[in-house]
Parts: structure tokens; C-alpha cells; sequence
């Protein structure tokens, strides 16, 4: 997992309240295992017609926040089902941090075991970030994990909570296969031991 610091860059704004995890990754496109390729189907009933087309009134369809790698939302985002391809969506075309008055709980863990950091700010706080996003290449916001602040682009200062754990995990780009990898002498050694004293569990 890539490490989550200091993040510069394009916020997109996308002003819609409970966007659940269908909007955001369609069922369709839940048969891959693959964490790679998602991106160019994320939110695809906004960003494309029937025919395939992308919709040009959609934000991320538009320069120069089809390079954003923030988001801005509504309450209650990422509800519905638990889908971690939604996760994988967003960072696939992208994105590694989405700001929200609110997110639903599976989503806010998927995100941060998938190395996007969501951020809640007040509602009053997410709309004047909104505002300032339409503002365009312009209009770039710093996060910075560290010290758990939000720049906005007039220079507003925001802090934002986050639990030591989670932090310290995005810091250093570990997620939960490299936090069990990150124990393998302790595992070997228990493995030693049982093999010794319960050698038919290896048979």
C-alpha cells in the first residue's frame, strides 16, 4: 500500500448527499479481483450515457478535475452495501482522499485499509471547501496526515481527527497483509514450537 503523507493536489466537487457504494462502483463490475482497472468505471451512471459516452456535465468527466485526487462530498457517503471495490475505485482513477460531513462505517474502514484517508468536517466547513473546489485548477488543497490538517486553497487551516492506529498504518503504507508480515519471526516461531509438540497438525 502506498504511503499516505502529504497530499497536494485538484479537489473535485461532488455536492450529492448518501451516494452509496452502487453509485460509486456498479454491481456489473464487481466480478474482478483485481484492485486495478476500476477506475475508468467509477460512478459510471453519472459519468456515461447509454450509449457509452461520457456525460460532459459531470465533474470528473471535466478539466481539470478529471485529475483530481480529492474529493468533496455529501453526508453518508459510501452507504449501502460493503463493497471494498469501491475503495479500489476511487483509487484506481485517482483519488487518495475524500472529504465528508459523513461517511457510512464500512466504507470509512475500507478506505483506510485501502490507503484512501477519509476526512469529516463540519457540513458548514465541507460546502465552503465545495465552493472553493469550483474554482478549478486553482483551487488546490494540502493535506497533511502528519499534522492532521486540511490547507484549503484561500489558505484556511482545518484540523481533522483520525486514530493513532489507522495514522500510523497510512503513514507508513502498511495494510493488513504487511502488519501480519511485519510479525513472521514471531509467527515461524510459534509455528516451530506447535510443530514440536503437535507434530500431526502438519501431517
Amino acid at each position: 500500500m502506498q504511503p499516505f503523507t502529504t497530499l497536494t493536489g485538484i479537489a473535485a466537487p461532488l455536492p450529492m448527499i448518501n451516494v452509496d457504494t452502487d453509485m460509486i462502483i456498479p454491481k456489473q463490475f464487481l466480478k474482478t479481483i483485481k484492485r486495478t482497472g476500476l477506475g475508468q468505471s467509477l460512478f459510471f451512471d453519472l459519468r456515461y450515457d447509454d450509449a457509452g459516452n461520457e456525460n460532459p456535465d459531470f465533474v470528473l468527466n471535466r478539466a481539470p478535475w478529471r485529475n483530481a485526487s480529492i474529493l468533496i462530498t455529501g453526508e453518508n457517503f459510501g452507504c449501502g452495501s460493503s463493497r471494498e471495490h469501491a475503495p479500489w475505485a476511487l483509487l484506481d482513477f485517482g483519488i487518495r482522499a475524500v472529504i465528508a460531513p459523513g461517511f457510512a462505517d464500512i466504507f470509512f474502514n475500507n478506505c483506510l485499509k485501502n490507503g484512501i484517508l477519509p476526512i469529516v468536517l463540519p457540513v458548514d466547513e465541507v460546502k465552503r471547501l465545495m465552493q472553493e473546489a469550483q474554482q478549478g485548477a486553482n483551487a488546490r488543497m494540502t493535506i497533511d496526515l502528519a499534522d492532521q490538517t486540511v490547507v484549503s486553497p484561500t489558505g484556511r487551516t482545518l484540523r481533522f481527527e483520525v486514530d493513532p492506529f489507522s495514522k500510523h498504518c497510512l503513514l507508513n503504507g502498511l495494510d493488513d497483509i504487511a502488519l501480519t508480515l511485519a510479525k513472521a519471526d514471531r509467527i515461524d516461531a510459534f509455528e516451530t514450537e506447535q510443530r514440536a509438540e503437535l507434530p500431526w497438525l502438519y501431517r
